[in-house]
């Protein structure tokens, strides 16, 4: 069995800047981490390797500096690392991601699962899971609490929804982006950071995946960020004191303040 997980370096969520010009997040100079969803992603694939045996493979794309993020996914377990890092990928967004990601799993065929955190704490877009899924034409299960039943060609798993959880039979191979239900990220062993440190990862650019240079990065991706603005913060508090007034008095301020702003 090979499971193939898509992983994404960001920013600390609270050192978060974007660059005005390009309309693009700042990296440079900020903290990194493996982006929390997709630790959930990767404690599934290795569940899954622990009870149907296999290999694991985390894939990422980024700059040279997300070498760390594969390095933490084999601390964990897996068993290969590939960096999709080149300047033809800077300023991709969601759709050339997806374009650059699909053709990565497409060149690490045969696999049996693609899995993809449900979004990024950096976009909070919750798109390139879906989008490698629609150009690879994969079946599809987002928002993943649990994999209930994995047999030869299908997986039933279950799906949050808004009205509570359903569950999904999906034939093989297929995507699936996992909610942090899934389980608690395991953390990397002494001898599992020691292997990470040996291990070779593996470097791609565009001609080793077989993409247009031109359908990818900045000139490949429609969004533009066309303003970014911080928002003023203008609400005032009113403090109704019973104490002093009475209950009856207060009560009364209170719902003519309701009223007033229409909440009541």
């Amino acid at each position: 069995m090979h499971v193939i997980v898509c992983i994404k370096q960001v920013p600390e969520t609270s050192n978060v800047r974007m660059d005005p010009q390009t309309g693009t997040i700042v990296r440079e100079g900020v903290e990194s981490i493996v982006n929390p969803f997709d630790l959930h992603a990767l404690e599934l694939a290795l569940r899954l390797k622990e009870q149907r045996g296999g290999r694991v493979t985390a894939i990422s794309m980024g700059p040279r500096a997300a070498e760390t993020a594969i390095r933490e996914a084999l601390s964990m377990g897996c068993d290969d690392g590939l960096l999709l890092s080149d300047r033809a990928f800077a300023g991709s967004d969601t759709w050339a991601t997806s374009r650059v990601l699909s053709a990565a799993v497409r060149k690490l065929a045969p696999f049996d699962l693609v899995l993809a955190g449900v979004r990024a704490t950096d976009g909070e877009t919750g798109q390139v899971g879906p989008g490698v899924a629609s150009l690879l034409a994969l079946p599809l299960a987002t928002y993943v609490s649990s994999v209930l039943e994995l047999t030869d060609g299908f997986v039933t798993v279950e799906r949050l929804i808004e009205e509570g959880y359903e569950s999904l039979r999906l034939p093989l191979p297929c995507l699936l982006t996992a909610g942090k239900e899934v389980g608690f990220p395991r953390l990397p062993t002494l001898r599992g950071k020691q292997r990470a440190r040996r291990q070779e990862v593996v470097h791609r650019g565009p001609t080793d995946i077989e993409v247009d240079a031109a359908r990818v990065g900045l000139a490949g991706s429609p969004t533009r960020v066309t303003a970014i603005e911080r928002p003023t913060l203008t609400r005032t508090g009113r403090i109704v004191d019973a104490a002093r007034i009475g209950a009856g008095r207060a009560a009364a301020e209170l719902a003519d303040f309701l009223q007033e702003h229409h909440l009541l």
